[in-house]
């Protein structure tokens, strides 16, 4: 035991001491903030570029694309009220997307007319701030045809945010005019329309009543993402110290004086101790902002304490022990049978890429926990503690599913500790060539 608390604390203190767990403590969530919410602000930010002109036919679509009912603009065209205001008198706003009216009625030929903001579109010469990215033409019997179609000619095939968001504003302009046209009254027409929102509430089997939504979307990827990143961090931490003691000849030291057992346990328990010591680091930092965020929270009608109630927080060290402690088993493997961190990737990857198979299916299984796919993942090997806990985040699974979930995981994790300790007790030893998998099964049932 002795040995093992050597062991168990000469890889803790060595790690914490580092800079880079030092930088990655503090850093490490606005990091992580940064990857999750740069490329959606990036994203936002691309479409806020986008100048679309409407060529409309009926000559009567002004005011459906350019002063949009505010019921209907602000839930289907998201901050689009700003650039969809006049500017001088005409035709371009300021905002995510930015549209130029054309009254085209009375056109003998639409395509000459279309043909025109054609070059604007794709005349290089043509000044930036005339530069069209797309053009919607509005066909002269819109109101009477009912198959008749709009056409949105672009510069790029996928630009389906701003057909949509446009389309959506003409399309009801048309409806407007239709129902007008048969004696309804403008008035009528906008409170009828008006749109109804909805709140979405998730129902616990206790019947308690939780706020869902988008919120709950975001915070199963967070708190999932705070369970796999620190295990492939430390996993590969394992792999390469194992690696360098033997490229460096100290594990022939270390292993004339404890059992390979001792030797790996003391890693692995002692690199586990360090990712629990920098997630409790952002757990005080993350509650250090939650009063005022939660203040702010509940005064948008938001009860952000419904994500982190203490069994959240059990459930949490939990798998994120048994996801560790399952992962880093490979991981150690992978350093006891290669000789450089290359072979060792090479080795990795493709085991590491079936195993990723929850977060890379983490979309699924948060929308829909109690799938068929979301329920046989939680209680596979390998892949049951990390879906598992984001079904918890998101639902109410069973108790007994969690707990089939738990022992599944521990069996899991005892045969890989037992497969790893045969082969670490030979590997370790072993230079030159990787072993082959005939090879790795002579050394589990030589050790």
């Amino acid at each position: 035991m002795n040995k093992f608390l050597a062991v168990f604390k000469r890889e803790y203190i060595q790690a914490v001491r580092r800079r880079i767990f030092i930088i990655m403590t503090l850093l490490g969530p606005f990091l992580m903030a940064g990857l999750m919410f740069l490329p959606t602000i990036m994203m936002v930010k691309g479409v806020g570029e986008k100048k679309v002109a409407v060529v409309d036919a009926t000559g009567e679509l002004r005011d459906a694309v350019m002063n949009p009912t505010p019921q209907r603009s602000e839930r289907n065209v998201p901050s689009q009220v700003g650039a969809l205001q006049k500017k001088r008198g005409s035709s371009i706003g300021s905002g995510p997307v930015q549209i130029e009216y054309v009254d085209a009625r009375g056109a003998k030929d639409l395509k000459t007319v279309e043909q025109t903001y054609f070059n604007r579109m794709t005349d290089t010469s043509t000044p930036k701030a005339k530069k069209l990215d797309g053009i919607l033409t509005v066909p002269a019997d819109s109101f009477d045809n009912d198959k008749a179609r709009l056409t949105y000619y672009s510069r790029s095939s996928t630009d389906l945010i701003a057909q949509e968001r446009v389309a959506r504003l003409v399309n009801h302009g048309i409806e407007r005019r239709r129902l007008i046209s048969h004696g309804i009254d403008p008035e009528a027409i906008d409170r009828l329309m008006k749109d109804v929102q909805v709140d979405g509430v998730q129902l616990s089997a206790s019947g308690e009543q939780k706020k869902g939504g988008e919120l709950n979307f975001l915070i199963g990827f967070v708190f999932a993402a705070l369970l796999v990143i620190p295990v492939f961090i430390y996993g590969t931490d394992i792999m390469r110290g194992i690696i360098q003691e033997k490229t460096e000849r100290i594990v022939e030291i270390l292993v004339s004086s404890m059992t390979p057992m001792q030797l790996l346990s003391g890693k692995i328990l002692g690199l586990a101790a360090v990712g629990l010591t920098q997630l409790a680091v952002w757990v005080i930092m993350a509650s250090a902002l939650g009063a005022y965020g939660g203040g702010m929270a509940a005064a948008a009608g938001i009860n952000i304490m419904q994500f982190f109630h203490a069994s959240i927080l059990v459930y949490f060290l939990v798998f994120f022990v048994l996801a560790y402690m399952t992962y880093v088993t490979v991981y150690a493997i992978g350093g006891s049978v290669c000789n450089s961190d290359k072979e060792a990737q090479q080795l990795i990857a493709p085991i590491m890429m079936v195993m990723m198979m929850p977060w890379i299916l983490g979309g699924a299984i948060i929308m829909n926990p109690d799938s068929t796919l979301a329920v046989s993942l939680s209680l596979s090997p390998f892949f049951a503690p990390i879906t598992m806990f984001m079904r918890i985040i998101v639902a109410d699974p069973p108790i007994s599913q969690i707990a089939t979930s738990i022992v599944v995981s521990i069996v899991t994790i005892a045969v890989m500790l037992w497969i790893t300790a045969k082969i670490f007790r030979i590997g370790i030893l072993s230079y030159g060539k990787r072993p082959t998998i005939p090879e790795l099964w002579r050394w589990m049932k030589l050790a």
